[in-house]
């Protein structure tokens, strides 16, 4: 008696479309939704975005002053 018949393959084959169904609805059931119509970012984002901007201001600030350029000729 063969190991790989008819009967195995089939079986194999609805096995593995069962298991891959299973896998894509877990898949799909772990990923957030975004149902609402407003979405919100997150504070990570916001937090980032607000260090950039502070860090451009201070840098533009510091070194965009006209006090510190030599006199003109």
């Amino acid at each position: 008696m063969s190991i790989v018949n008819r009967r195995n393959a089939v079986l194999g084959w609805t096995v593995w479309q069962v298991m891959k169904g299973m896998a894509k609805r877990k898949a799909k059931s772990a990923v957030p939704t975004t149902d609402s119509p407003r979405r919100r970012l997150p504070k990570a984002a916001i937090v980032g975005a607000l260090a950039a901007a502070g860090a451009v201001v201070f840098f533009w600030r510091r070194n965009g002053s006209a006090d510190d350029l030599p006199p003109a000729v």
